[in-house]
């Protein structure tokens, strides 16, 4: 009897010991963001720190680079964005619920997943650069700028390979689906890098894909 009580109290020790715990810090921060944690709901200042579970909202024209020194990552989390730090599967260190953020992933050795979590697949990576966009109905696109972003569908049965140069669409219902990179170069349209158009406002969005760009001027080349 000794024995079965002393193995069901590790047992319960055993499953109240949580999850490592990832350890996330804003590196920089631009109008409103919003930072939910378990027991409180605040604004984010530079250099806060956040952990696993915590949610972040960006607003209108808002910004955030947010870092994980473990996972060496960074993510630029642009306008009208909704992120949840980690998530429910193993080795999710970032979920994209809604909007638009772009990964960067130093390239490391061995085994340990990093994945982002999208409404219908998982990224797993090495070490890459890629954007994703979820809109409201859960459509979402992937691009990849640098290495290479494995999709993990549900509606796939085996993982499909994004390069760079590439880009994906798929969403809940949707199985991936290949097609070229919408722009050409490495960087994103009308951003320098940190989530700014040319003309300095952060956070905005791409022209709408697709549209044909006006003739240049009479007598210019």
């Amino acid at each position: 009897m000794k024995t079965i009580l002393a193995s069901l109290a590790l047992l319960a020790t055993t499953a109240a010991v949580p999850q490592q715990t990832i350890d996330y810090r804003f590196d920089e921060i631009r109008r409103s963001v919003t930072l939910t944690t378990p027991s409180q709901q605040l604004a984010v200042q530079k250099g806060q720190r956040a952990a696993g579970g915590d949610k972040v909202s960006t607003g209108w024209f808002s910004y955030a680079l947010i870092a994980t020194e473990h996972y060496r990552a960074k993510f630029e989390i642009f306008a009208s964005t909704d992120v949840q730090l980690a998530g429910n599967a193993p080795g999710v260190i970032l979920s994209l619920e809604r909007g638009r953020l772009r990964a960067m992933f130093d390239k490391i050795t061995g085994n340990e997943p990093r994945v982002v979590q999208t409404p219908g697949a998982l990224l797993a990576v090495r070490g890459t650069q890629y954007e994703v966009s979820v809109e409201a109905n859960g459509k979402t696109e992937l691009t990849v700028y640098e290495g290479t972003v494995e999709i993990r569908s549900e509606l796939r049965p085996a993982p499909m390979l994004i390069r760079a140069g590439e880009a994906a669409s798929f969403s809940r219902k949707d199985p991936p689906m290949q097609h070229p990179m919408p722009h050409d170069g490495n960087q994103p349209p009308g951003r320098d890098g940190h989530g700014a158009d040319p003309h300095g406002q952060p956070g905005q969005q791409p022209p709408s894909r697709g549209m044909t760009p006006p003739p240049p001027p009479p007598g210019k080349h």
